[in-house]
């Protein structure tokens, strides 16, 4: 069964200081059945990766994140820059940005339009740490 759906600014919610639409993993329309008109559940298994669209407005910077999970931002539109604990780099559309786990990092718009990515992270979930463990950025 196919799945489709419309990466749109509509359909985010405020996360990190932008609007985010999570897409992977994906949400199963309500009511929709399987070939054996069972009703499909969402998240029936867990892909081992997670993805988002991003929206970043004109002007603006994102709230700073760090997590255990590495990251890759492909640039759908717009361009901008991110810093990554302590280093810069510009980026503009089709530009893809690899970001390490574990590293502090900001993504800045200086431009008048919404500057837009797709973010794909792995592992889907942060490990967990054992107990008093620190994570440093």
């Amino acid at each position: 069964m196919i799945t489709k759906f419309r990466i749109h600014e509509g359909a985010a919610e405020s996360e990190f200081g932008m609007a985010c639409q999570r897409i992977i993993p994906w949400q199963v329309p309500e009511g929709r059945e399987d070939r054996e008109g069972r009703e499909e559940q969402a998240g029936r298994e867990e892909p081992p990766f997670g993805g988002m669209a991003c929206f970043l407005p004109a002007g603006a910077s994102s709230d700073p994140d760090c997590h255990d999970q590495d990251e890759v931002m492909v640039i759908l539109s717009g361009s901008g820059s991110v810093d990554l604990a302590g280093e810069k780099a510009d980026f503009t559309t089709g530009d893809v940005v690899v970001l390490p786990r574990n590293k502090e990092h900001v993504v800045h718009n200086p431009t008048a339009q919404t500057l837009t990515w797709l973010s794909v992270y792995w592992p889907l979930h942060e490990p967990k740490r054992a107990e008093g463990a620190e994570v440093t950025a």
